[in-house]
């Protein structure tokens, strides 16, 4: 729980104010441009940054409390690896940290690293990184996992294979807060989206209820001979992306758009609508002009 969350640095208000419940058993994706108070709210979760203003309880102990006992589990994308200690024995050691850790096999296996125990650090991927950064986050047997950009620097595949995994660690009923730029990771995996935007929560909800914020509606279309300017005075469009003859058009009046489209350009085909989604949601609520919503 962080309750009337506050921190500042000079005139630079990272956190302005925040209220956040999560109940056990969630997954959370925090979301947000950059500076938006985001890796500043998960610091201050974890014990890493002393609010300004404000409380956080993690299940009833401070973060220092929770951490200590093994109560959360963090991944951290800037998160150090010994290059000369291998996989297994970097993971091994932060096990003899907690009292009632995760056997170490367990969280090598739950993490994908199980071939790499042998491996020393310093001759890992990027992707391969991550995966033992998870494994170090597991290890103590958190009931809340925090992870930041877990999935940056791994291709397609070990995204697919690291959310597989932690559908593992989530069908246990564990809780998970997680920040992401991937906004796909958001959609298919969170149980709730929070956005934020300069220091402050302007959405809080189910991935349906974020995007039911946003009116409009994303017309997706091949049109030759176009021209992106001529389509961005189309009425009712708010965003054209051309390329290569195809357009993506946000519009909040797509049947008005639509008509005025293949009135003008009969030859359009491969026309799409869809709603505006998650990508649209997130523009629309993280600009500068939006006043935001919270469904909590």
């Amino acid at each position: 729980m962080l309750a009337g969350l506050r921190k500042s640095y000079g005139d630079v208000h990272a956190v302005a104010g925040i209220d956040l419940t999560i109940a056990p058993g969630e997954v959370v994706a925090l979301l947000g441009p950059n500076g938006a108070g985001k890796s500043t709210t998960v610091d201050m979760l974890l014990g890493l940054t002393k609010p300004d203003a404000g409380i956080v309880h993690v299940f009833g102990a401070n973060p220092h409390e929770a951490v200590a006992k093994g109560t959360i589990g963090a991944m951290l994308q800037g998160g150090a690896l010994l290059d000369d200690a291998t996989v297994g024995e970097t993971v091994a050691m932060v096990a003899s940290l907690h009292r009632s850790p995760m056997p170490v096999v367990e969280a090598l296996r739950r993490s994908g690293v199980e071939e790499l125990a042998n491996r020393r650090c310093n001759k890992l991927s990027g992707g391969q990184k991550q995966r033992v950064r998870f494994a170090v986050a597991l290890v103590s047997d958190p009931d809340l996992l925090v992870l930041d950009e877990p999935t940056a620097a791994m291709d397609v595949q070990s995204r697919r294979e690291f959310w597989k995994s932690m559908h593992g660690f989530t069908d246990t009923g564990r809780t998970v807060l997680f920040a992401t730029h991937y906004l796909e990771e958001a959609e298919n995996y969170a149980d709730r989206v929070v956005l934020m935007r300069a220091g402050r929560i302007v959405a809080d909800g189910s991935v349906a209820e974020v995007t039911s914020l946003v009116s409009g509606r994303v017309i997706r279309a091949v049109v030759p001979e176009a021209r992106e300017d001529a389509l961005a005075m189309m009425v009712g469009v708010t965003e054209v992306e051309f390329r290569a003859s195809r357009a993506v058009i946000s519009t909040n009046d797509s049947d008005k758009t639509l008509r005025e489209l293949l009135a003008t350009y009969p030859q359009a085909h491969d026309i799409e609508v869809t709603a505006m989604g998650l990508e649209g949601a997130f523009l629309s609520l993280t600009s500068d002009d939006t006043n935001g919503a919270d469904l909590s």
